[in-house]
């Protein structure tokens, strides 16, 4: 079908939406482990985790979930906050992204763009000129490609203990305006 951001729909995400984004990021598993890409959020379901669905039950209830829909299918999400701890504090106020997700089975229709669009023209009504997002940098650096393709510009490296492990993070940000 193509680029089919217009008729995708935003609109706001509440905590009855949390099992939802869950479903999106099991989905991104299952993608990322059947391409033998496991490092990004390893191989089993992401809604079995209560930090996460804890973390994005945060973003919901702070009003900063987002949903790119279809009809009643949720396609895409969306979650802006405060950055993680690992990351340096912009200097200036910031708009972050915390979760970009997708539905697979969308995959190559603009979803991920419309979502990275509405977070700007958010950014834009708040004033801010500072968009920031981070995302794993491990493998072939696929992630970090999509959002300079995006118009993002990587900035700081920074890694996470994970266990006997350290999971590659990569943060880049987008001037405004």
């Amino acid at each position: 079908m193509g680029d089919s951001a217009e008729w995708t729909d935003i609109r706001q995400g509440d905590t009855d939406d949390v099992p939802a984004v869950m479903a999106l990021l099991d989905g991104a598993v299952r993608w990322l482990t059947a391409r033998d890409r496991p490092g990004q959020w390893g191989t089993e379901p992401l809604s079995g985790s209560r930090r996460l669905t804890t973390l994005i039950s945060g973003i919901a209830a702070d009003r900063g979930l987002h949903l790119a829909v279809r009809g009643d299918e949720v396609v895409g999400a969306l979650g802006i906050g405060r950055p993680p701890a690992w990351v340096t504090p912009a200097a200036e106020p910031e708009l972050y992204i915390m979760l970009l997700v997708t539905d697979r089975d969308h995959a190559g229709e603009g979803v991920g763009g419309r979502l990275l669009a509405y977070a700007r023209s958010l950014a834009l009504a708040a004033g801010v000129s500072l968009l920031r997002v981070d995302c794993y940098a491990g493998d072939d650096q696929a992630l970090v490609r999509y959002y300079e393709g995006q118009g993002f510009t990587a900035t700081q490296r920074f890694t996470v203990p994970q266990g006997d492990t350290r999971w590659p993070g990569q943060v880049l940000e987008q001037r405004l305006g």
